[in-house]
């Protein structure tokens, strides 16, 4: 008796959830759009945002198994692998959006009174948006700059830290993260410090008196390089006489370097630091402007009356 009451208990409310299944496929299925012979309905407009969400969800955790993982022991420069892996997820969301339009129901081919309608917009509203889009994915392919990589644009100096569709970020010394278009990079002259590799030389002026020794000065100067370990012992330091100056003779010293590239006020200010130790410890002076005055006094005759 148990069994068959509980059979009907169960054959009832299948009967009446029968009719809410019906209406909640009516409420989905009830037709919103038509375009041509494409007809937008809320399942559809669900299924897309769904559908979109985990393309874009997927193709990003993609990106970072790529650039940390897969990646990793073939190359170990990030801006490689952050360059591939960007490359890659454009072309998966670019696919996936295809195949997403495809199984919605969509056909393709009615969208091209739309896909008209957005050029017109994108070539007057949007024009700034696909120019840093399309500078973006110039940037990826020829590579001009990589993540990590020290860069100078316009008054701006700092660390390439990401590299988007539209922009990409740059962390200065002061820890401020500077957003910068990428058409910037197109448009502008770009310095990069570590373009071929994360070796520079810096060039550090010196000025001495007339009187000091140049022999010396040399010497001293080659002693603060070996000196410090930040600077490179291959290529050497080397020391430049450039000019005799108005107030005394100015050298100037050649280091390289691969650890402060993207500390090099730091770098430069240790360097000057052992400079005027080690030229206070020797007597060697460095020089201030001077200047000569002669006074002429003029004597002025008495006139008698």
């Amino acid at each position: 008796m148990f069994n068959i009451a509980f059979s009907s208990v169960i054959v009832l409310q299948m009967e009446l959830s029968v009719p809410v299944l019906e209406r909640i496929r009516d409420y989905l299925s009830f037709p919103l759009i038509t375009m041509g012979e494409s007809t937008i309905t809320l399942w559809v407009i669900i299924y897309l945002s769904v559908s979109i969400f985990l393309l874009f969800f997927l193709s990003h955790r993609l990106k970072r198994v790529l650039v940390n993982r897969i990646l990793l022991p073939y190359t170990s420069e990030i801006g490689v692998r952050q360059a591939i892996g960007g490359i890659v997820r454009y072309i998966i969301v670019f696919l996936g959006l295809l195949i997403i339009l495809q199984t919605a129901g969509i056909d393709l081919s009615t969208l091209t009174v739309l896909a008209g309608a957005l050029g017109i917009g994108i070539g007057f509203g949007l024009q700034s948006i696909t120019n840093n889009f399309v500078s973006g994915i110039i940037i990826l392919f020829e590579r001009p700059i990589k993540v990590g990589d020290r860069i100078e644009i316009g008054e701006t100096h700092g660390k390439v830290e990401k590299i988007y569709a539209r922009a990409t970020t740059i962390l200065t010394n002061d820890n401020i993260s500077i957003i910068v278009p990428n058409s910037e990079f197109m448009q502008q002259k770009v310095i990069n410090w570590s373009h071929n590799d994360y070796k520079v030389r810096f060039r550090i002026p010196v000025s001495v008196s007339y009187s000091s020794d140049v022999e010396e000065v040399s010497r001293l100067l080659l002693e603060v390089a070996s000196e410090d370990t930040h600077v490179l012992k291959d290529p050497k330091p080397a020391i430049r006489l450039n000019e005799f100056g108005n107030n005394g003779i100015h050298f100037e010293l050649l280091v390289w370097t691969t650890s402060y590239i993207h500390r090099r006020g730091k770098f430069i200010s240790d360097i000057n630091m052992l400079i005027i130790k080690k030229f206070n410890k020797n007597g060697i002076q460095i020089p201030f402007p001077q200047r000569d005055i002669y006074i002429k006094q003029a004597i002025s005759e008495k006139v008698r009356p």
